[in-house]
């Protein structure tokens, strides 16, 4: 099968020739590419690049960014990030908020927010041509956030306190993200024209433990704005792939009402995350992507505990289809090579 045909295929809940792979919102952080870059060098003879060509069947295509210049580390709605170590290496973390201190709704409706027209829609077809060369992937585009984008700009705390005592301010702030990416995804869409299987869409509602917020007040102030989203993803005949790390097993009868056709990450480290439950409870009307533990089995474990998970994933979650295999989010520097290459050889010699 080609990687597409494999994805289309688990997506309709039918038979593949293998698991589909995929690291939707994941991938290896820089010191787990360089161990495992010199891992395989030295054992095989390849590179990262040469070992996951073959194996990943989930690429990314976006429009390039056209628009006003931007400060370094701002982003298009002026939120400013700066990078911050772990020692090996470093992420990205906001320092500055621009509508942390905003007190008035005019101050809202004044921002200067970004616009759709800062992309090149009309470039994504030669984008799209240059990955069919290379192989006949599924192919996504990314990222739409609407709350996580809001609370970058208005801060996190401040943005839960407005959930609760003043509505109106994450309302309108929630108004103006979605609007960006109802637009920045239609023009997407008609531009790919049918090319584009799957939207990635995201917004973390879980804690290790609960929701965030309670499901009352998701249900109230978030799902209708991806409610819009997602119906706007499925008119153009996309699936839509939604993110969420954290415990929101709560959620999900919630998630598939507002429209996601998969739901990744599947932190089964968190509370009440029990695969086995997902699939027989909901498994008919929603698919997976993700799973491999980068918590515990992938840091931690040794090759044979990450070949028995690999396995157990594909046994639970990938029965009669709609599992896409991969780890639940970015791995982590410390985890062993020999860890990464037992996930990606056994996925790929495991059957769906």
């Amino acid at each position: 099968m080609t990687h597409r045909e494999r994805v289309r295929l688990a997506l309709e809940h039918r038979e593949t020739d293998r698991i589909p792979i995929a690291m939707v919102c994941s991938g290896l952080n820089a010191p787990v590419r360089k161990s495992f870059e010199e891992y395989l060098r030295k054992n095989r003879g390849i590179t990262v690049d040469g070992y996951f060509e073959p194996l990943i069947d989930i690429r990314n295509v976006e429009p390039s960014y056209i628009g006003p210049s931007l400060s370094p580390g701002t982003d298009i709605w002026g939120v400013r990030r700066k990078s911050v170590s772990y020692g090996e290496g470093a992420y990205d973390e906001i320092e500055h908020s621009p509508l942390a201190h905003a007190t008035s709704m005019d101050e809202i409706i004044k921002y200067k927010w970004p616009s759709p027209e800062w992309f090149d829609y009309a470039g994504l077809a030669g984008k799209i041509r240059e990955l069919r060369r290379k192989g006949d992937y599924c192919l996504m585009a990314h990222n739409g956030n609407p709350f996580e984008s809001s609370w970058y700009l208005r801060g996190f705390e401040q943005s839960l306190m407005d959930m609760a005592l003043a509505p109106e301010m994450l309302q309108a702030i929630l108004e103006k993200t979605t609007t960006f990416y109802v637009s920045y995804f239609r023009r997407i869409l008609e531009a790919a024209d049918g090319e584009i299987d799957l939207v990635f869409t995201a917004d973390d509602i879980g804690s290790q433990e609960n929701l965030l917020v309670s499901l009352e007040m998701w249900e109230e102030n978030i799902k209708p704005w991806h409610r819009r989203l997602n119906s706007i993803i499925h008119s153009h005949g996309a699936k839509v792939i939604y993110h969420s790390d954290g415990a929101v097993t709560e959620a999900v009868p919630g998630l598939i009402d507002m429209g996601i056709d998969v739901l990744q990450a599947l932190q089964f480290d968190a509370r009440n995350m029990d695969p086995e439950f997902l699939k027989s409870t909901y498994g008919d009307r929603l698919c997976f992507e993700g799973g491999i533990s980068v918590q515990s089995t992938l840091p931690f474990g040794t090759p044979e505990q990450v070949r028995a998970e690999v396995l157990e994933r594909i046994r639970v979650l990938g029965r009669d289809g709609g599992y896409i295999l991969g780890p639940s989010h970015l791995i982590q520097a410390g985890t062993p090579p020999e860890n990464v290459a037992a996930l990606f050889d056994t996925a790929a010699a495991g059957k769906s």
